[in-house]
């Protein structure tokens, strides 16, 4: 299990920290990183994905491989007044697979969900892509922060991450920084409850989401991530994920 960040760097998306590297499997063009339709139903967490916790929230969501009558095996996700995801560690140029194509259905939205506050820091599904440490781009307050992550964590947090977001109520293709770090961008790709209990598919370029998002290129690709959370506003979530996959160019 990965060592407990708190949630400022959480939010961050220091979530593959002490993390191994993990065999990934890989059909042409495209790379699997969530294999969750040949998961062994009950399993919990699956194959190749890690716990993530945070240091300072004791309650955790509940992540099991199940069958679902429409989707097949799929993993899903139930929090309650809780926090915590999964990760897949990945060291790979984003150039190569920039593509991020994913599903997922949510049960519910959170009535204090709020993308731009850290008391509604809250969805019922999210998925993150994190970005490799890169000092060059850093300034020197900023590689001492890293430093001292390391120091805590035994390896660099991110550079940076993108999470994708199911929010409450803000518009569809929002890009805000996180309530908690300006190293992370939250982008919604879904919002409010009008197709909540449907199975919806989603791809997004990650080159081109991180180019607008941070102005600049992104470096390597660090990892991928999700999380269905509910303890900033105290509320409960559900929400279930099927295949993750990244597509070459």
């Amino acid at each position: 299990m990965i060592r407990r960040p708190t949630r400022r760097f959480a939010s961050a998306a220091v979530v593959f920290v002490a993390a191994p590297l993990l065999a990934l499997a890989a059909t042409g063009e495209t790379i699997v990183v969530g294999d969750f339709s040949h998961a062994d139903p009950g399993a919990s967490p699956p194959r190749n994905w890690t716990p993530i916790t945070f240091r300072q929230v004791e309650r955790h969501t509940r992540y099991t491989v199940t069958r679902d009558d429409l989707a097949g095996t799929v993993l899903c996700a139930e929090a309650d007044a809780s926090a915590s995801g999964l990760a897949h560690r990945l060291d790979l140029p984003a150039e190569s697979h920039p593509r991020l194509r994913w599903r997922w259905k949510a049960q519910n939205v959170l009535a204090k969900g709020d993308v731009t506050r850290q008391s509604g820091d809250d969805y019922p599904a999210r998925v993150y892509v994190t970005f490799r440490y890169s000092p060059e781009r850093l300034s020197l307050a900023e590689r001492v922060k890293y430093a001292t992550a390391r120091l805590l964590y035994g390896d660099y947090p991110p550079h940076a991450s993108i999470a994708y977001v199911w929010d409450t109520r803000a518009a569809v293709e929002t890009t805000v920084p996180n309530a908690f770090t300006d190293r992370a961008r939250m982008i919604v790709v879904e919002s409010g409850a009008t197709r909540l209990g449907q199975w919806l598919s989603y791809e997004r370029d990650i080159v081109v989401d991180y180019r607008r998002a941070f102005g600049d290129e992104p470096p390597p690709i660090s990892g991928i991530a999700i999380m269905t959370d509910a303890d900033n506003t105290g509320e409960t979530a559900a929400a279930c994920y099927g295949d993750i996959e990244l597509i070459a160019r």
